[in-house]
């Protein structure tokens, strides 16, 4: 009876050591994001707030439920091949918890086998509806938001009976499927698109495509509230400056766009009075996480927190929240259990990720462009730039934001 009880014990001594090691063990997260590349700038956003969110979520620590955190980053190049097989090596090499990324969408949407095939969860950090939808799978969470959320928000911000919308945007699926969300969020207020354009991702000459723009919009009678061109456009060309000077106010046109980047809203002084509903600015909410994010990033960067600061800080979060909730577990079901309907606090206010497709609910903003001199925007530039003064808060119980999963 001695000897069973002395067997019982090393036994039990053996659990606990293997528990204690597995404790101790690493989460390890592989950041695989383009940062190089024509979206490298987002990039290097999502890698700062990323970096920032653990920081703020772990006090400095690096550690949550008695792990610490490991984040391993890798340059995707904005190479869909490159991308898949870095997240492959993340997987397989590395024993990465969770793969971020990438930004480019159609770099991310060839990323999502290979979470399939590893049975691992992959935060992409594209915007493509396809993301949670037509290339959706079970191991996909996303907290950036996606082209739905981007079309209803400016929808509500901009539909109503009686406005009519040309829109332009690149030919890939960031564009493709952001006009195809945008056309459907504006039917139900009355609004409608009625004409479409579809540039290269690498567009540089609008004259064109603005004259097909001004021609589907210029004889029609019944657009009483409003003839507008909606811009759905990523990187650094802006293509509403050079539609701006072929003076579409000759045809009763305006301008209209999602929000963007700090370099971008600088090229939007010259569109003052533009509306439309965007991500975020850093003005924009007020909460104490924004306010600690843009006070360190000012003190670091000596410069304004951006766009997709605010989505790294997210990402970062949700994933300190999701391993919290599991109690430190970080098998893929024990992780995807603790993300589906999971609320948690970020930049943006409250965020709630949806059981049906992993995709963050969150708020947008309706915001209005002022032309301002600002020397607070950038380390080192200063001059008139675009200013998003929010005309108000959407927040995601008022947007109705599809299920384009094949589940739903």
């Amino acid at each position: 009876m001695k000897r069973l009880f002395s067997r019982t014990m090393l036994a039990l001594g053996v659990l606990a050591a293997g528990s204690a090691v597995h404790a101790a063990e690493p989460f390890r997260v592989a950041h695989v994001t383009d940062l190089s590349g024509a979206l490298a700038a987002y990039a290097q956003q999502l890698a700062t707030g990323m970096d920032m969110g653990f920081e703020y979520a772990t006090q400095g620590k690096m550690e949550v439920a008695g792990r610490k955190i490991e984040l391993i980053r890798k340059d995707s190049q904005g190479d869909p091949a490159r991308a898949r097989a870095l997240v492959e090596e993340a997987y397989a090499e590395d024993d990465a918890h969770i793969v971020v990324g990438p930004v480019a969408s159609g770099v991310a949407l060839a990323t999502l086998p290979i979470a399939e095939e590893y049975e691992r969860v992959i935060m992409p950090e594209g915007v493509a509806d396809a993301i949670t939808g037509a290339s959706w799978n079970r191991y996909v969470v996303r907290v950036g938001r996606n082209s739905s959320q981007d079309a209803v928000s400016n929808a509500v911000a901009l539909g109503k009976p009686g406005v009519c919308v040309a829109t332009i945007a690149q030919d890939y699926a960031f564009g493709r499927d952001g006009v195809a969300a945008y056309k459907q969020a504006m039917t139900p207020t009355g609004g409608q698109v009625v004409h479409e354009e579809y540039l290269p991702t690498d567009a540089t000459d609008f004259t064109a495509a603005a004259e097909r723009l001004f021609g589907s919009l210029r004889e029609r009678s019944d657009c009483a509230e409003g003839k507008y061109i909606f811009a759905i456009w990523a990187g650094s060309v802006n293509p509403l400056a050079r539609i701006q000077d072929l003076q579409p106010q000759r045809f009763g046109i305006k301008l209209a766009a999602g929000g963007n980047i700090l370099p971008v809203l600088a090229s939007y002084a010259d569109l003052e009075g533009m509306e439309g509903a965007g991500f975020y600015y850093f003005e924009s909410p007020a909460n104490p996480i924004n306010d600690w994010m843009v006070r360190e990033h000012f003190a670091r960067f000596k410069a304004a927190p951006d766009f997709f600061t605010a989505q790294g800080f997210s990402q970062a979060l949700a994933i300190v929240a999701a391993l919290e909730k599991s109690g430190g577990k970080s098998d893929a079901d024990d992780l995807l259990e603790a993300f589906h309907g999971l609320t948690f606090e970020t930049p943006k206010g409250t965020m709630q990720i949806r059981p049906e497709d992993g995709q963050a609910l969150q708020s947008m903003y309706h915001f209005r462009i002022k032309r301002e001199e600002r020397d607070n925007w950038f380390a080192d530039r200063k001059g008139p730039v675009g200013v998003p003064e929010m005309v108000r808060e959407i927040k995601f119980d008022e947007m109705d934001i599809p299920v384009r999963n094949k589940k739903g």
